[in-house]
This record gives C-alpha cells, sequence and structure tokens, in this order.
C-alpha cells in the first residue's frame, strides 16, 4: 500500500505540509519513496512532567516536535530511522494512561496516546513498518539502546547515596542507567558512542562500570592481537578490583574498598524522608 502512495500528489503535499510546520529550522522530509503513514498528538514523558508532541509516522522514520503557536507550528524537530526503534508495551500509570515505550540507540523515552485504541494503532503501524524497513535495508536492529530517563518527580532522593533533593542538592539524570541522582553521584563523564562523541555526565557506578568493561575490552583485544588464548586466568586479571564510593560521617565521599556498597534498608529508610518521598 505504502508502495502506490509514494509517488501520488495527496502524499507529496502532506509532506511538503509537514516540512511547511517545522519551518526553517527543520530538515527536508521530502524523499523518493517516502510516504507519510500516520500523524497525531501523543503525551510524551519529558524531564520534569507529561507534554504533548505531535508525531509523524513515515514508512522510514520516525519525527516529532513540540507544538508552538495555536497548534499551527513546531519546533525542536528529532528524526529517528524505524530500523533504530524499538517499542514495548507498558501497563498504565496514575501519570500516564495507555503508555508505552520508544526505545532507540541515541535516546528513550515514554509516550501515551488518548485511548488504547490510538495505542495499539501507533504499536503495531511502527512495529509493521520497521520490520519492513529491516527488510529493504538488509540491516539487523542496533543491540545497544539507550536507557529511559526516571522522571524527575519519581523521587525526592538520589537514587545512588539517599540524599534528599534541596534547591541547592539538583536533580540529575546518569545517562547510562537513567537514574535521578545528585551532583557529587554524577560527577563523572564518559563517551557512550551511542549517545554522544563528547562525554556525558554517568554516575559513580556506571562510571566504574564502564571503565571496567573498557579494561576488559582492551585487554581482550590485546591478547588476541598476540596470537595467544583467552583463558579464565586472563579473563580476572582484566577486571580491575571495584572501588566504591560511600558516604562517611561528614557528608562527603570516600573510597570504600569493602563490600558493603550499597546502604542497608535501615540506612536507607533513615536517609530518606519517609514513605512520602516517592511517588508510586
Amino acid at each position: 500500500m505504502a508502495d502506490l502512495l509514494a509517488y501520488t500528489k495527496e502524499n507529496r503535499q502532506r509532506i511538503l505540509a509537514v516540512e511547511s510546520h517545522f519551518g526553517p529550522s527543520g530538515k527536508p522530509l521530502k524523499k523518493p519513496g517516502r510516504v507519510l503513514v500516520g500523524e497525531g498528538r501523543l503525551m510524551k514523558q519529558c524531564r520534569h512532567s507529561p507534554r504533548p508532541r505531535v508525531f509523524f509516522l513515515f514508512n522510514d522514520i520516525l519525527v516529532y516536535g513540540s507544538i508552538m503557536v495555536k497548534s499551527r507550528w513546531y519546533t525542536n524537530q528529532q528524526v529517528i530511522p524505524l530500523e533504530d526503534i524499538v517499542v514495548e508495551d507498558l501497563e498504565d500509570s496514575p501519570e500516564m494512561k495507555n503508555q508505552w515505550l520508544i526505545r532507540t540507540p541515541r535516546k528513550s523515552f515514554y509516550v501515551s496516546a488518548a485511548s488504547p485504541e490510538e495505542k495499539e494503532a501507533w504499536i503495531q503501524h511502527i512495529k509493521e513498518y520497521r520490520i519492513k524497513r529491516l527488510e529493504q535495508t538488509g540491516r539487523t536492529s542496533s543491540g545497544t539502546l539507550a536507557a529511559s530517563w526516571i522522571p524527575d518527580q519519581a523521587t525526592a532522593i538520589c537514587m545512588r547515596c539517599c540524599i534528599k533533593f534541596t534547591i541547592t542538592q539538583r536533580r540529575h539524570h546518569c545517562r547510562q542507567c537513567g537514574f535521578v541522582v545528585c551532583g557529587p553521584c554524577s560527577s563523572k563523564r564518559y563517551v557512550i558512542p551511542n549517545i554522544s562523541r563528547k562525554p556525558v555526565r554517568v554516575c559513580l557506578l556506571c562510571y566504574r562500570s564502564l571503565q571496567t568493561y573498557e579494561t576488559y575490552t582492551a585487554t581482550r583485544k590485546r591478547v588476541n592481537s598476540e596470537g595467544k588464548n583467552w583463558s579464565d586466568e586472563d579473563e580476572l586479571a582484566a577486571t580491575p578490583a571495584y572501588e566504591s564510593f560511600i558516604y562517611n560521617d561528614a557528608g562527603e565521599y570516600s573510597e570504600n574498598h569493602s563490600s558493603q556498597q550499597w546502604a542497608t534498608p535501615e540506612e536507607y529508610l533513615q536517609r530518606s524522608c519517609g514513605r512520602g518521598d516517592f511517588e508510586y
């Protein structure tokens, strides 16, 4: 069906209309063989709260943007190849009904539709045209997907050290795991190739894990290049000892080589401000 519509006048006009709504800041969308399959408004879970976004599904890409000026203009255009998308169905939450998760190598996020029927239609169409696109390009789906960010309002305390967020102790997000963390718990930067070429903010736990994996892969590559056999001893030698970070009595970070990496349930409750700190 999409092949028959690709070169029709109506399809070209619809695509040009989408381009015009994004204005000069948007990317050109007209392309031979491209078909606008469907469009609509969805609620996208942003950092602070769900916000309306306009989505356009083509037979090869998914485009979305912010709604401006009485719904006549769109901005912040994002274009995602369908080959990079994985959709996951989710149950309703108090904040978002009819929701599902859109995962990509660069960014993952929650969206919700106005009705269960609309949700099902979006999921099925994305899956259908993604499969067709993979068959056309001969590509395989990406094995590396970005973590979805946990919303700011989901927690009142750091999800690593349990310190309470305040006006001065701001919330941050680890780009590797998506957790909401404080500044001291996310003081490191690391290059995550599928997300950014520049170092991005990561929590200390993920930073250590990423360093460990980098050392492991580098050592294994060196051993293989030397024509040696990789053994269990090499596996252990390639893995550096993990140094955990915990708060000392003064509220500062200190290195701790013991196995007590995480706070006990009792300490967790003491550091939190009661059950009201979390919104489920």
